[in-house]
């Protein structure tokens, strides 16, 4: 059995929790994550992540917004050359940051803590920011980056789910809520959750992807990544209209190469 469907676009996440980012075109690796995704993130006082032996913890014990709705208000961007990220304040004004340097991760704690004192029940004096940077551990296969799930290499979000849920509860949903990194059309609301074990491949020869698990959903879905606020219950949309809390799937990189928007993907198994 052969399931098609198409690749929209692509999108990484560099900060945990922060501005999602299109980007053209992805080179993956067997069993590494999605290029540049999830490389930090900033831990609120002591979140107990320990470099030397990481992984996975919560993603309350970091500034997300699933904690503070208010890290939307900030609109990043990383230059990946330069090690550097940009940064938009709420009035437009910009910042770069440099994040080689400790002074320049330690400047970027700063400035978030700023934000949200300003709009959240936030104490940086009792709570405060420390940008952490995901170690590289060998071999490539045990790499780690800040996901929500140890299975969470790749995230593919159907973009017919996030619509079918949109008409049932009267919403129009950005799909940047769900923070997916690969987008697809044309595959069935949901489908996607029935396909664990099987094998995504990109075109003829491209990379392939083992599915791992549905994702399951949290309040971080409930902020408008526009206006910061929280206006949509969606884990409350999914289990009243489907009976879970899951849109979009987790897999693993079993072939590298290159993935574009408009690739043709197959499903098989």
């Amino acid at each position: 059995m052969s399931v098609t469907g198409v690749v929209s676009s692509l999108w990484r996440h560099p900060i945990k929790g922060f501005t999602p980012e299109n980007v053209p075109e992805a080179l993956l690796s067997p069993g590494d994550f999605f290029p540049f995704d999830r490389m930090f993130a900033l831990e609120v006082g002591r979140s107990g992540f320990d470099p030397d032996n990481p992984k996975t913890i919560s993603k309350m014990r970091f500034a997300v917004l699933a904690r503070f709705s208010a890290v939307a208000r900030l609109r990043t961007r990383y230059d990946e050359y330069d090690d550097a990220l940009e940064l938009s304040d709420e009035d437009g004004k910009p910042w770069r940051f440099d994040m080689s340097d400790p002074a320049g991760r330690h400047a970027l704690a700063r400035h978030v803590e700023t934000v949200l004192a300003r709009h959240e029940d936030y104490d940086p004096v009792a709570m405060p920011l420390n940008l952490l940077t995901a170690p590289d551990v060998e071999p490539v296969q045990t790499h780690f980056r800040f996901t929500d799930s140890g299975k969470g290499f790749v995230s593919f979000l159907n973009l017919n789910s996030l619509r079918d849920l949109g008409q049932r509860i009267g919403v129009d949903l950005d799909p940047l809520r769900l923070r997916g990194n690969i987008w697809v059309e044309d595959w069935a609301a949901f489908e996607d959750h029935t396909w664990v074990g099987r094998t995504i491949r990109v075109g003829e020869e491209g990379p392939e992807f083992e599915a791992l698990k549905p994702i399951e959903r949290c309040v971080a879905t409930h902020v408008n990544p526009d206006t910061a606020e929280r206006d949509v219950d969606l884990c409350r949309g999914l289990f009243e209209n489907y009976g879970h809390r899951d849109c979009g799937l987790y897999a693993r990189i079993l072939k590298g190469g290159v993935i574009r928007p408009g690739d043709r993907l197959h499903v098989h198994g």
